[in-house]
């Protein structure tokens, strides 16, 4: 009988689960990620989601598993070969919404469309039925109504009514039957059309005129009400049923905001699956706890992600990088703030003013007669100003004090309106309060991630889901003071550095880190880069452009060109999704063609990335290694154990070579057993090294990570290192490689040139370590560290000799490993 896995995972390995690389073909996996290190899998959504879709977030049915993701057979399969193996699985699922793209494809949806308030169905989706007089507002057409029948268009076509590629059913007896041939008798369509439960409406009337909840902005994702016991049940019976058959052990819940009391369904949850492992995939806002009373183990770990960036990020470049800025601004023109909290309040606002006029129009008609003057505006500026994503009444009533102060600050002549309001806001039982929660990250999701991200350019790697790019860096110190509290409060919380919705990969994100280091160069590389490429004509752009070309280069073309896109589009400042400048967009694709076709150009991108690139190799190590063995569960995106150079969805959910990971992976198995080890260079060896040393190392003996102690790093150069125990195994990481390298006048490295540590060590405790990177053993005698003060003083010119990290286990319990004599090889 296989041994079952342990309640809580030591690591995860996310996997995109798609059409074109399902359950089955994760099934063949398990061995390789099995060798890696890798505790438990961590699927991406199962359930039925719309035909082709590649994320699996639009879910369309709840009772079984997606047959193109390899269906009941491929979970089981799965199941099988990481049971088999000891592995368990972690499957993320999506309670807040349904896909609602193709009618004909979600049951719930078409029937609520045909029966309207008398389907069985619709007390699951959240509808106004009052403002439309009983119908659905569905935005999906290009002009008027009375042009799409004029053009044909619009049309009863084999019982149903059909727009172009849209299908909705039919009222029973709201037109004439089909002929024999199947195909209808010619019918008035508009008065057909009448006779529906649904209206059809420009696109562009969504914003401030539909009439059902959705997942943020997105009409195609209609959110569903699971704060009904029926319809929890009803949407967790696969799920539910999952764990109870012990085909997963664990479920990872995707955006828990957006649901009316997020508390009360984790209780549910965790009633249903017998106390199973969950996480919530929740945004912190800056040192925001996450609700203690929560039955959840933790976050996805964007609060982890945050810590790590920033910790490697030179304080010192801030100033330099918001002059750039400001420099950048004044000679396009581009007008707006700088600060960040002035930034994000005109971006909420537009949001509130905008794509989510129809909620705030929602809230105002939910509110209690007589309503205040005003009320919608008012109601507007307190979800711009609130200061998180959401409160959980009563807990969090003080952001909503908070909202209401900033509120009166911005907008004094709203003050009595807004203080006519806070009685029902805060009012934990009232309709008014519970949808206003779910409002506030709607806004704070779209106006700050979505809009602002794209706008405050100064340095990219701060601008990453669940961080806060007004904290520029962090201290040594204050890293650790945020460990000790995740360890003793969250042991089990996950942390990632690359999701299928981080804006930029995190070797990306490593490598513009180096720019804090040296402001000065990059303004002169990117005004050289301008006065041969070219320029957008919108200077904060061409640096976010820029940035993404650095970070991620080599390349490809078309991802470039997409990426782009997106981000200028998403900023809103220069182009929009919704009127694109063709002018600007012009220039835009103008600018990086010329980065790929003129010489002058290519060689200036290549000479740079050349120059940074080792650097951010540097960083990149480091945050691997840290996020990596840090207090709480690590999890691998797929694919990042090599160089992570993502950009924004849909670039990170790219296929992964499997097949290269596997021979890399075997290779280096082989080599390291004879004692050679893996250059820091391009192809990511040594990251796969780092990778499955830690993760090895977590799974194999938990008995080395139980507690968090930050360890005391001396000498010259001690603020270039972070060191911490983890009760019986240190983590020894490098920061800021480029100051280190100075201190003797190098050029940056992957590794500290020759001196550049100094006398600089780091104190640990107990005896004899092995680096369970290298197989070098330090502390015994040989030269390797002195005993001061009872604790042994290790030098950071020998620990970290060959890479910028260390992985110190106690050299009596650790797996033999070879000594590695060639230096050279090492380096």
């Amino acid at each position: 009988m296989t041994e079952p896995v342990a309640r809580e995972p030591r690591s995860t390995y996310r996997l995109q689960i798609r059409p074109s690389f399902d359950l089955h073909d994760a099934a063949a996996l398990v061995d390789y990620l099995d060798a890696l290190g890798v505790d438990w899998l961590y699927l991406s959504p199962i359930l039925p989601s719309r035909a082709g879709s590649d994320h699996g977030y639009d879910v369309v049915a709840h009772d079984r598993v997606d047959a193109a993701r390899g269906g009941e057979a491929g979970l089981a399969a799965l199941a099988d070969a990481a049971h088999g193996a000891r592995r368990g699985i972690l499957v993320d699922i999506v309670p807040n919404h349904v896909g609602v793209a193709d009618a004909a494809q979600n049951a719930w949806w078409w029937s609520l469309l045909q029966l309207g308030p008398d389907s069985p169905h619709a007390g699951a989706f959240d509808v106004d039925w009052a403002l439309t007089g009983g119908k659905v507002r569905l935005p999906v057409l290009g002009g008027t109504l009375e042009e799409a029948a004029a053009a044909g268009d619009l049309r009863v076509e084999h019982g149903e009514l059909r727009y172009f590629e849209h299908r909705f059913p039919l009222a029973p007896g709201s037109a004439e039957a089909a002929d024999a041939n199947g195909a209808d008798a010619a019918v008035d369509v508009l008065a057909v059309h009448a006779r529906q439960h649904y209206e059809l409406v420009h696109w562009q009337r969504a914003d401030a005129e539909l009439n059902y909840r959705r997942f943020f902005a997105v009409n195609e994702l209609a959110g569903v009400r699971v704060e009904r016991p029926e319809v929890f049940d009803a949407t967790h019976e696969a799920i539910v049923r999952w764990i109870g058959d012990g085909l997963a052990d664990g479920l990872r819940v995707d955006h828990p905001d957006g649901l009316a009391r997020p508390g009360a369904y984790l209780r549910r949850l965790a009633n249903a699956t017998g106390g199973a492992y969950v996480l919530v995939e929740k945004i912190l806002e800056g040192d925001e706890p996450l609700p203690p009373h929560w039955r959840t183990d933790g976050t996805t770990g964007y609060d982890a992600l945050a810590d790590v960036d920033r910790v490697l990020v030179d304080p010192d470049g801030e100033a330099p990088l918001d002059a750039l800025d400001a420099r950048l601004r004044a000679q396009t023109g581009i007008a707006g703030p700088t600060d960040w909290h002035e930034l994000i309040h005109g971006t909420k606002r537009g949001i509130a003013d905008g794509i989510l006029r129809s909620e705030v129009l929602r809230l105002e008609r939910m509110l209690p007669e007589p309503r205040p003057a005003g009320a919608a505006d008012a109601l507007a500026e307190l979800l711009t100003c609130f200061p998180v994503y959401r409160s959980y009444l009563p807990a969090g009533a003080d952001h909503l004090e908070q909202a209401a102060r900033r509120a009166r600050e911005h907008r004094p002549d709203l003050a009595p309106t807004i203080d006519a309001l806070l009685p029902v806001l805060g009012d934990s039982g009232h309709p008014v309060a519970v949808r206003f929660q779910q409002t506030s990250g709607m806004v704070m999701a779209k106006g700050v991630e979505d809009t602002a991200f794209y706008r405050y350019t100064r340095l990219g790697s701060l601008t990453e889901v669940g961080g806060d790019p007004a904290e520029f860096a962090i201290t040594v110190d204050r890293f650790h003071e945020r460990q000790v509290r995740r360890h003793a409060e969250w042991p089990h919380s996950m942390t990632t550095l690359s999701t299928h919705d981080t804006k930029r990969g995190e070797d990306v994100r490593a490598r513009l880190d180096v720019l804090a280091e040296i402001p000065e160069r990059w303004s002169v590389e990117l005004d050289g880069l301008r006065a041969t490429a070219g320029s957008t004509g919108d200077g904060p752009f061409d640096a976010l452009l820029w940035q993404a070309m650095i970070g991620a280069w080599p390349l490809e073309r078309e991802r470039a060109h997409a990426y782009a896109d997106k981000a200028a589009r998403e900023a809103s400042v220069s182009t929009t999704w919704t009127a694109p400048d063709a002018a600007f967009e012009t220039r835009m694709h103008a600018v990086i063609d010329r980065a790929y076709d003129d010489p002058a150009v290519r060689e200036r991108v290549d000479a740079f990335v050349a120059w940074l690139a080792p650097a951010g190799w540097s960083n990149s190590l480091s945050a691997k290694l840290l996020q990596l063995t840090m207090p709480g569960v690590p999890d691998v995106y797929q694919g990042s154990e090599l160089w992570e150079t993502s950009l924004v969805d849909p670039d990170n959910r790219r296929p992964v070579d499997f097949d290269l990971r596997r021979r890399m992976l075997a290779e280096l198995d082989e080599a390291t057993a004879r004692g050679e080890l893996p250059a820091t260079d391009a192809t990511g060896a040594a990251k796969l090294l780092v990778t499955t040393r830690a993760l090895r190392a977590r799974r194999d003996h938990p008995e080395w990570f139980t507690r968090y102690r930050p360890l005391e790093v001396v000498g010259e150069a001690a603020r270039h290192a972070i060191a911490f125990d983890r009760g019986g195994i240190v983590t020894v990481a490098t920061r800021l490689p480029v100051g280190l390298a100075a201190r003797v006048g190098a050029e940056p490295a992957a590794s500290a040139p020759d001196g550049a540590w100094g006398d600089t060590a780091v104190l640990v405790p107990g005896g004899p370590v092995v680096d369970l990177l290298t197989g070098r053993r330090h502390g015994d005698g040989d030269g390797g560290g002195d005993g001061v003060g009872g604790a042994l003083a290790l030098a950071l010119a020998e620990v970290l000799a060959g890479y910028p990290v260390a992985l110190l286990a106690p050299a009596a319990s650790a797996p033999d490993a070879p000594q590695v004599h060639d230096e050279e090889a090492a380096r």
